[in-house]
């Protein structure tokens, strides 16, 4: 009986072949885990956000009206974003509000409510008048000076419990 020739015969150039096609995506694989390696020793990646509040003011309401406003520093030095979704404080009045100032095209000013607002990795989120504030129940038994506590719920960090001092507008600023 005559040998017959196998078409999966093991030969040097199909070795040769199968061996070149495999190392193709091993080679991207250890580049794509080269350079996350690098990116990881290097930066912040993957690390959770880091989050503190300071500076926080809340403006002395006048002349009788409902409501004034709270505003608050916050920085993330982790290497994820966070957002800040709620504030609540334990003083008394009732609820507070994430809002934005804007502008109509009259020049007139109102407040838009906002449900929640990031904080960049490795960045901060100062609140102002003229931006971002926190809506807050006016009391007419604050006074200049006084602490007012205050707790920011983020979606990733939880809450932050802090105080913020009691200020005139204009005062510092602001």
């Amino acid at each position: 009986m005559a040998e017959q020739n196998h078409p999966w015969r093991l030969s040097r150039r199909r070795l040769t072949d199968a061996l070149l096609a495999a190392l193709a995506p091993v080679a991207a694989c250890c580049l794509a885990l080269g350079g996350l390696s690098v990116w990881t020793a290097y930066g912040n990646a993957g690390s959770p956000a880091r989050i503190t509040v300071t500076g926080g003011r809340v403006f002395l309401p006048y002349g009788g009206v409902p409501e004034t406003a709270a505003f608050f520093r916050i920085s993330n030095s982790g290497g994820s974003v966070d957002r800040l979704v709620k504030v609540t404080s334990e003083g008394p009045g009732g609820a507070t509000t994430l809002s934005r100032h804007r502008m109509t095209d009259g020049r007139s000013a109102y407040a838009q409510t906002v449900e929640s607002v990031a904080v960049p990795a490795g960045g901060s989120l100062a609140m102002s008048p003229s931006s971002l504030d926190v809506t807050v129940p006016a009391t007419t038994r604050r006074q200049a000076g006084d602490l007012v506590p205050f707790t920011l719920h983020f979606e990733h960090s939880g809450a932050v419990r802090t105080l913020a001092v009691v200020v005139r507008p204009g005062q510092d600023g602001t």
